[in-house]
């Protein structure tokens, strides 16, 4: 059995493990099919995350298949589900007022307790959830980091006709857009990429521009995904009186025109993963129904054989969204 660790920093490692061992209690053994690459597992990889430790199985965007099941497992085998990669205790303060996002003791999958790029592996049921026979794989792939996107814009409560400015098109940044225009707003991409620009698109009718080519407009909400301090900067510019500054990319600081933020009263989110299960069936079902062909973020399927290419690409910064393949190596 394959799985894909990474050591220590820098260093990743494709290793032939024992056979895993049946599930107990109300523990799932999935079969993986897909894994995306996440920033954060490149952050892992090149050492910048400062909670990660090592050696740590990458990986926690999955779709999978339940092949053995614990007596009091929630699903049955034959599943098909997706997994929620962050543990919450139930029991803190925060979870007692709803907010498991941000659990106190939360681990996450992939950076400081092992994640899911194996071929097989186990998890307790209460971190998965099913996903329906008519989403693709390819989609199901993707429920994890949309969730993320879920989250952040039910802050703002994005209605058509509004002006939206995404600032970073990344993956988080392309999806954002994507669902900004499906929920009737005018959207504008920024992006120093034209490649990323191009991608997004191409997934739906969504106004694109560099950032020095935006003079003087303001938006309603303005998501930040870009996580770089002149990003923040940029974003907090082009929020108008009243409007909304979402912020989900992770730039450790920033400077903030507070005089114009608080005078134009701009309502500033931090927005951090997601609820589970509600973000992901919103998801969900966004993934079924929008008419835009989100899945193309997607740049390229690798077989985890080829996980260094896959790795490579996706630190490049001139793809989207870069998969493992785990389903067919092992039927080989």
């Amino acid at each position: 059995m394959l799985a894909l660790y990474v050591a220590k920093p820098n260093e990743l490692e494709l290793r032939r493990l024992e056979t895993v061992r049946s599930p107990q209690g109300d523990e799932v053994k999935i079969k993986l099919i897909y894994g995306g690459i996440c920033g954060s597992d490149l952050g892992v990889l090149k050492g910048k995350l400062p909670h990660a430790n090592y050696p740590v199985r990458a990986g926690h965007e999955l779709v999978g298949v339940i092949i053995e099941k614990g007596e009091q497992a929630a699903y049955d085998i034959g599943t098909r589900v997706v997994v929620l990669p962050n543990t919450y205790c139930g029991a803190c303060d925060l979870c007692q007022k709803g907010l498991t996002n941000i659990c106190r003791h939360k681990q996450s999958l992939g950076i400081n307790t092992d994640g899911g790029f194996s071929q097989e592996f186990i998890i307790s049921s209460k971190y998965v959830l099913p996903v329906p026979d008519d989403l693709s794989d390819e989609k199901a792939v993707l429920v994890e980091p949309f969730a993320v996107v879920v989250h952040a814009l039910s802050k703002a409560r994005i209605e058509p006709t509004m002006r939206v400015a995404v600032v970073g098109c990344g993956n988080e940044g392309m999806m954002a857009a994507v669902l900004a225009r499906h929920f009737g707003a005018d959207v504008t991409a920024v992006d120093v990429n034209p490649l990323k620009l191009e991608t997004v698109k191409a997934m739906a009718d969504i106004r694109t521009l560099a950032p020095d080519a935006l003079s003087g407009e303001t938006f309603d909400v303005v998501i930040e995904a870009a996580g770089a301090r002149e990003a923040v900067e940029q974003a907090a510019e082009l929020v108008a009186p009243g409007g909304h500054l979402v912020l989900i990319g992770l730039a450790n600081e920033a400077t903030f025109p507070v005089v114009r933020l608080v005078r134009n009263e701009v309502t500033v989110h931090g927005s951090i993963i997601y609820r589970f299960p509600d973000d992901y069936w919103q998801a969900i079902h966004y993934l079924r129904t929008m008419p835009h062909p989100i899945e193309r973020v997607i740049s390229r399927i690798f077989p985890v054989c080829d996980y260094e290419q896959a790795y490579e690409l996706a630190s490049s910064g001139n793809a989207g969204k870069v998969v493992l393949r785990f389903k067919e190596e092992e039927e080989r």
